[in-house]
């Protein structure tokens, strides 16, 4: 993990570009900070009902264990963050405009408004992310909601946009619905993945002995993409053979 914390990054808006710039006691600091969040978190969870999953995360030690300081993964987590505030602030803006014009283009409104409301728990949940050490299912409804946010703004285009009527075969749509679906899939199967090159990763195996060691994960997801591919290459040329009317 880049940053142990969140919105900042070890502790400040900048991250350091070298471990001498952090204090030696780092690693107990910012897992006593992720501690309190997590213990904060698992409180909410109980609340909902999950209390299977919140005990989970106050049991699971491994949670707390904090990575050595690596100025690569630092700055590629900090340059992640920063497109993310880019792209809230932007849907910020989306959504003053479309309060300006929710009288004339309702539709607008309440799909500026959901947006609005997925990309603040979004950043939300990015917390969480880091709080539990990249803990497999938290990444997994991180890249779902990110789905959901794509497919908000999609949505958002497609009402704002000027018509276009196409002329398609009748089973493209559901082509097109399957090559969606087939793709979320693929990524759940490659969050499943990852956690499986963590579990690897931990027993301080040899690199190259990682993927067999990954067992049928990382099999499922490789021959899955193979199907992925297929359905997209035949989606593609489908929309290509659409004119419009």
């Amino acid at each position: 993990m880049g940053c142990p914390d969140w919105p900042k990054c070890f502790g400040s808006w900048v991250p350091p570009t070298s471990i001498n710039q952090l204090p030696a006691d780092y690693k107990e600091k910012f897992a006593a900070i992720r501690d309190a969040k997590n213990k904060k978190f698992a409180r909410y969870l109980n609340v909902f009902g999950f209390e299977s999953t919140a005990n989970a995360i106050l049991n699971d030690k491994s949670i707390l264990v904090e990575a050595d300081f690596n100025v690569a993964k630092t700055w590629i987590e900090y340059l992640n963050r920063i497109v993310g505030v880019i792209i809230g602030f932007l849907i910020i803006a989306v959504f003053v405009l479309s309060f300006r014009l929710r009288k004339e283009h309702k539709s607008w409104f309440w799909i500026s408004l959901a947006t609005l409301i997925t990309v603040i728990v979004q950043g939300w949940f990015g917390s969480i992310v880091v709080s539990t050490n990249l803990t497999s299912w938290t990444i997994t409804i991180h890249m779902l909601m990110a789905f959901v946010l794509v497919g908000l703004l999609i949505w958002l285009y497609e009402k704002s946009a000027t018509p276009v009527h196409l002329s398609a075969a009748k089973y493209t749509r559901l082509l097109l619905v399957t090559a969606m679906i087939l793709l979320i899939v693929q990524v759940l199967l490659g969050t499943e993945v990852r956690a499986a090159i963590d579990r690897v990763a931990g027993l301080l195996l040899p690199r190259e002995s990682w993927i067999a060691e990954a067992g049928k994960d990382f099999l499922v997801h490789r021959s899955f993409s193979w199907i992925v591919v297929l359905v997209h290459a035949v989606l593609v040329y489908r929309l290509l053979k659409t004119s419009r009317a």
